[in-house]
């Protein structure tokens, strides 16, 4: 394990450098016709493909090379170099690939993980049997993952990833292990944001749910003639499970543009921060008031998400906004439900 990472190992929560962070580049794609069931707060997909629709960045011709790391609409293999111990139940994971392209993400997207089904132990595949479908089709359960790394690195990406003990993805993820290889796709854009959209955009997020706010945070702060206000409220169980807070601390310090609360439903004896659920006096006082200048972004498991804002529409669509932000007076056209 390299300097850098026995650092964030020992670190909780962990803290990382400004080199840590998530952002641009352009293609996207979207998702293929397929066989999908979707699960709110977490997004769970599961896939059923006839084809792999496999690319290998090494068999890219280099007329037609890639620009970045990510190829829309095709699956890519990246190596797992390094992982670390966030906290009790969250790793980091570092992919590398081609040390001259960048991974390509805009602001804010993700990019999707699959896990397959076969055992192909000679490519150093991590993989557990799923089984097939009716039809004997290869099934794969898939999810999506924000980055926390800068998108202006270049040959490497970071996941941080909280390990469940029923999640198919992230046992996956817990058993990996320098080496073994990962299939991605994407990017998938969520909201695209540009400098100044907003003046004030507020941001509640539960758990791992803080991935797609520091995105988005660090493509505000880093760049000097965005002007944008943000007020974080990050939720989480105990002190303990508090992610990247060291950072957050370190940019709110450096940044008076950005305002971070943190709440607890389990608060140690020392602990300075909000208790509990998020409420209505919580919102109102951290949170930019209701107008056509405001965004409220919300990310967090299902439950956070019923309380605060409503999960989304059966479809898939961001649906009513209900819960704690509709009794402050926020509409559909100021909150995004990631």
């Amino acid at each position: 394990m390299s300097t850098f990472f026995r650092r964030l190992s020992k670190a909780t929560p962990i803290a990382f450098s400004h080199s840590f962070r998530t952002q641009s580049s352009s293609s996207h794609f979207r998702f293929p016709v397929g066989a999908i069931a979707a699960i709110s707060g977490g997004i769970s997909y599961f896939y059923y493909f006839s084809e792999p629709n496999l690319a290998h960045l090494d068999q890219i011709s280099e007329e037609t090379g890639p620009k970045t790391a990510l190829v829309p609409d095709k699956w890519v293999q990246f190596k797992l170099q390094e992982k670390a111990k966030v906290s009790h139940n969250t790793q980091l994971y570092r992919f590398s690939f081609d040390p001259n392209l960048k991974l390509g993400l805009e602001v804010a997207s993700c990019l999707i993980t699959r896990q397959v089904c076969e055992h192909l132990y000679e490519m150093k595949f991590v993989m557990a049997p799923l089984g097939e479908d009716a039809e004997g089709k290869p099934q794969f359960v898939v999810r999506p993952y924000t980055p926390i790394s800068d998108p202006d690195s270049k040959g490497y990406f970071d996941l941080m990833i909280k390990i469940y003990p029923e999640g198919k993805m992230s046992q996956h993820f817990d058993k990996l292990k320098p080496g073994d290889v990962l299939d991605v796709k994407g990017p998938v854009e969520k909201i695209r944001y540009t400098p100044n959209m907003k003046k004030h955009i507020g941001m509640i997020a539960g758990g791992s749910g803080i991935t797609p706010m520091l995105q988005v945070i660090e493509a505000i702060l880093k760049n000097p003639d965005d002007n944008t206000k943000v007020s974080l409220i990050y939720a989480n169980v105990s002190p303990d499970d508090i992610l990247l807070k060291k950072k957050l601390d370190m940019l709110a310090a450096s940044h008076p543009n950005l305002k971070v609360f943190y709440t607890v439903d389990s608060p140690s004896k020392y602990w300075v921060g909000g208790t509990g659920y998020i409420s209505k006096d919580m919102a109102s006082k951290g949170l930019p008031a209701p107008s056509d200048d405001t965004l409220i972004l919300v990310c967090g498991p299902p439950g956070m998400m019923k309380h605060v804002s409503g999960g989304k529409a059966n479809n898939w669509s961001q649906g009513e906004v209900s819960g704690v932000l509709k009794e402050l007076g926020y509409t559909e056209d100021m909150v995004y439900k990631f």
